[in-house]
């Protein structure tokens, strides 16, 4: 995967390149997948497909550091060459939002602003996060109020407080509608312009432009250059 040529934004550290090499992974006693590897650079997206039991959750937890591979590396690495703490300059968005429903949605928010506080780059702030996912007015209700679609949007603000350079994104749609889908885009569009790099699960297409995709079918593997309208 080439470089995209997209500049790097000011005040925003991050990785150069994000490499997978010969990873294998199981559940149970069955084998999912297997040398499964893949190169990202600054500005590129990867998409993984595949049907379910496929491994694809897998895969992802994988790449966070969330589940141990059975064999293979994941790992980044900054522009010296040096490797980067994954754990540190990414964020995962699983099938879950990671909120507490009885706590207000700013309190949420300010929960994780706080705690993935990293040296990749400072965020967004809490009101202007809300903002961007298009629910200016919600800070003050409980998050439990919302309905889903809401709280995955709200979700979705929360790759915003922080500034992680990679996105790990777990049928990040789930529970949109197709506006809301289309916003999603955009944000994903706007980090890859800033230098960001994003790997997104999914059973559809994220109305992305032109992004490298991953299929996974057991433990046969197969990457292309697929175009995603």
């Amino acid at each position: 995967m080439g470089a995209p040529g997209t500049a790097w934004r000011p005040g925003m550290r991050g990785p150069m390149q994000a490499v997978a090499t010969k990873l294998k992974g199981r559940r149970g006693d069955s084998v999912l997948f297997d040398d499964v590897g893949f190169t990202l650079g600054r500005g590129e997206a990867l998409v993984i497909t595949g049907p379910n039991g496929s491994g694809k959750s897998t895969l992802l937890r994988i790449l966070a550091g969330l589940l141990a591979a059975d064999s293979g590396t994941f790992s980044l690495h900054g522009d010296d060459g040096a490797a980067l703490p994954v754990s540190e300059y990414s964020h995962y968005l699983g099938h879950r939002n990671a909120m507490k429903r009885e706590l207000k949605v700013s309190e949420n928010l300010a929960f994780w602003k706080s705690f993935q506080r990293g040296d990749s780059g400072e965020g967004l702030p809490i009101d202007e996060a809300i903002d961007q996912v298009g629910l200016t007015g919600v800070a003050h209700l409980p998050f439990g109020y919302l309905s889903a679609g809401q709280q995955r949007r709200i979700a979705l603000a929360r790759l915003l407080v922080s500034h992680r350079p990679l996105w790990l994104l777990d049928e990040p749609t789930a529970a949109l509608d197709k506006r809301s889908d289309k916003l999603f885009a955009d944000l994903v569009r706007d980090h890859l312009a800033a230098g960001g790099l994003a790997i997104a699960a999914t059973h559809q297409p994220l109305g992305l432009d032109t992004v490298s995709s991953l299929e996974l079918s057991g433990i046969h593997t197969t990457v292309s250059g697929e175009i995603w309208a």
